[in-house]
């Protein structure tokens, strides 16, 4: 071996993608374990205190059926753990995709919030009572529990990252795909519209109105408003072409981004949600085959050098695969020139 050979240095071997998410195992996994645990430990802090049997299920405001306080809490756990704790999970794994990271993560916390807040509702309603079917259960504590887990889920959502496996393409895109001018960025709304949105919210509201008013308590409304506003978030996207590549952004969010230098080719297909992707919103059709498809027709597919593909259903496909093309001929252009 010659010297100049042996004192050649020798590159760094590529990073390896994250199994977990540190953001995802502390709100996703953490989280519910402490919820359980909390609601054991204030049951046996609380165990004096309670009636024998309790009451464990309402009828409106009447206690209609009774059981045992650790039978009760240990059901409370196990459903806290496997429902809404098993959702959640979902977050820590660090390979899969971001958005759906993070629907998981809401919905298991705020099922987690639920749940808790009627775990520690119900013990408190029956603290130094004699007959536990004297106990009034106060509905307003779920109401509480569900808006103050899924705003944790928000931040615990905020705070995810993408930690997928990147690669870098080695070739520029195929001649036969589509070039366009690079006027960025180009932008363009996807999902429910403005007025679609407003109808929404207003046919929501008033539902949500009168479901109160025949229940006689308002405890349903920050319910059903924190439900209809999660969901209508998840409704709405925004997917933008820029010199760094396709990204979509939801809840405020950046959901998914894939750079110009991993791309291999973007084309135009046309797509219909239901017949392609089995539903609409962001789908998964096999491993690493992504979508948000809000609408039928065109689509922008975007495929990167680890193999993955992201389609894109929006009027601009044209456009937007046509300047993805022309960024990454620049890039392999400016790279091989130099």
């Amino acid at each position: 071996m010659s010297k100049s050979a042996a004192a050649r240095p020798v590159p760094p071997a590529p990073a390896q993608p994250r199994t977990v998410d540190p953001a995802g195992a502390l709100f996703g996994i953490a989280l519910p374990v402490l919820a359980a645990a909390a609601g054991l430990l204030l049951t046996w802090l609380w165990s004096s205190r309670l009636p024998a049997p309790i009451a464990t299920h309402w009828s409106g405001q009447t206690p209609d059926g009774f059981g045992s306080a650790w039978s009760t809490a240990a059901t409370m756990a196990i459903v806290l753990m496997l429902v809404g704790g098993g959702c959640s999970a979902f977050a820590a794994l660090a390979g899969a995709q971001l958005m759906m990271r993070r629907t998981m993560l809401l919905i298991g916390l705020g099922v987690v919030g639920l749940l808790t807040a009627a775990w520690v509702a119900l013990l408190w309603a029956q603290l130094d009572i004699a007959d536990a079917a004297d106990a009034r259960m106060p509905m307003s504590a779920l109401a509480v529990g569900l808006v103050i887990g899924l705003a944790v889920g928000v931040l615990g959502a905020a705070l995810l990252r993408e930690h997928r496996e990147r690669a870098a393409a080695d070739a520029p895109p195929d001649p036969g795909l589509p070039r366009g001018p690079v006027e960025l960025p180009i932008v363009d709304q996807l999902g429910l519209s403005t007025v679609a949105a407003a109808c929404w919210v207003l046919g929501g509201g008033a539902i949500t109105v009168g479901l109160c008013l025949l229940a006689g308590s308002w405890w349903l409304f920050p319910v059903f408003g924190a439900v209809g506003l999660l969901t209508l978030s998840l409704l709405r996207y925004r997917v933008t072409v820029d010199e760094t590549g396709l990204r979509v952004r939801n809840m405020g969010m950046d959901t998914v981004h894939y750079g110009v230098e991993e791309l291999i080719g973007a084309k135009v297909d046309e797509v219909q949600p239901f017949r392609d992707f089995g539903g609409w919103g962001l789908r998964v059709k096999g491993r690493g085959n992504y979508a948000v498809a809000t609408r039928s027709g065109p689509a922008v597919v975007f495929t990167a050098a680890n193999g993955q593909r992201l389609t894109v259903t929006t009027a601009r496909a044209e456009e937007m695969a046509g300047a993805l093309n022309t960024l990454a001929d620049r890039r392999f252009h400016n790279q091989h020139s130099t």
